[in-house]
């Protein structure tokens, strides 16, 4: 059996399940045969802020509620949920890959009432096997299948929970490997987009902009340093344009991508988003503002 190792900003580390053998023939559109055909879902790129956000009664937490609540209305419902996060960094690319998968607190000094909370969603082990068949990272690196360690971490499951509080609908995350350049990771995303045919929910899990050393937790919402306006207004552009491509290259901003970022894990999921996406589909902004001065929580709906 082929082992991996897991990595977190931690640096904990934890092993994981066999890597699946990819075939040429393997494609996500044809081994998709439990999901049903559908309209083609949106996709979204929310930025999740503080971990308090999910039970905390404020603009967040009801802008989830309130998305959570279009769908079956104005939006498909989804047949499944295929969430990236920016808590999952690992070695190669991995998907959860147990039936039962179980809630992570993966954080430190906040009340007990925030490691209380569950999110009890099933899995979908056959699901994820094919889904990891039918993408193509970079060769000669396959997609894992973690069937025992990971579950959903709190940038899955701080929004899904009062977006979907039924927990009745399955959710997979899938992993990013960290060491790899983030034009791959644009690339992975946009081998996802044919599940949006499928009934698949993509949501990338993140926020445009995200330092923690720079917090001013007493700052108003419409509060930021100017690096921090900057480059969200400038992120927030590109997506306007519809030019996704460009994002991959945000690290060509300089000093301002530094800033936004110290360390990038919670950029790369608006890549998969992106990725996932036409550039003519229309972009619908929501919490276009600022948690602690320097995390942007804008968040994106495609479709």
């Amino acid at each position: 059996m082929q082992r991996r190792t897991l990595l977190t900003l931690g640096g904990t580390a934890a092993a994981v399940g066999t890597l699946v053998n990819l075939s040429p023939e393997a494609d996500a559109r044809s081994l998709l045969a439990a999901l049903q055909p559908s309209p083609r879902m949106p996709v979204l790129f929310l930025g999740h802020g503080s971990p308090m956000n999910a039970i905390d009664d404020n603009t967040y937490r009801r802008s989830w509620q309130a998305l959570g609540q279009e769908f079956g209305k104005t939006l498909p419902r989804p047949q499944l949920i295929l969430c990236i996060s920016a808590h999952w960094l690992t070695r190669g690319w991995w998907l959860t890959g147990m039936a039962q998968p179980k809630t992570i607190h993966d954080f430190g000094g906040f009340p007990q009432a925030l490691f209380d909370q569950q999110y009890p969603a099933p899995g979908a082990p056959q699901l994820a096997q094919q889904i990891a068949a039918g993408l193509r990272p970079p060769a000669p690196m396959a997609v894992g299948l973690d069937k025992e360690e990971w579950g959903f971490d709190h940038g899955t499951w701080s929004v899904l929970k009062p977006m979907f509080p039924q927990a009745e609908i399955p959710v997979l995350q899938l992993s990013m490997d960290y060491g790899r350049p983030p034009l791959e990771h644009y690339q992975l995303g946009q081998q996802l987009k044919a599940l949006r045919q499928r009934g698949v929910l993509i949501v990338g899990s993140g926020n445009i902009v995200h330092n923690l050393r720079a917090t001013q937790r007493q700052a108003a919402a419409d509060q930021a340093y100017d690096w921090a306006l900057e480059f969200d207004q400038t992120i927030g552009g590109y997506l306007q344009k519809g030019d996704l491509a460009a994002l991959a290259g945000f690290q060509s901003l300089g000093r301002v991508a530094q800033m936004a970022h110290p360390t990038h894990d919670h950029y790369l999921p608006l890549l998969y988003a992106a990725g996932a996406v036409d550039a003519s589909e229309a972009p619908r902004f929501f919490n276009t503002n600022f948690q602690s001065a320097s995390i942007s929580m804008r968040s994106v709906v495609w479709g």
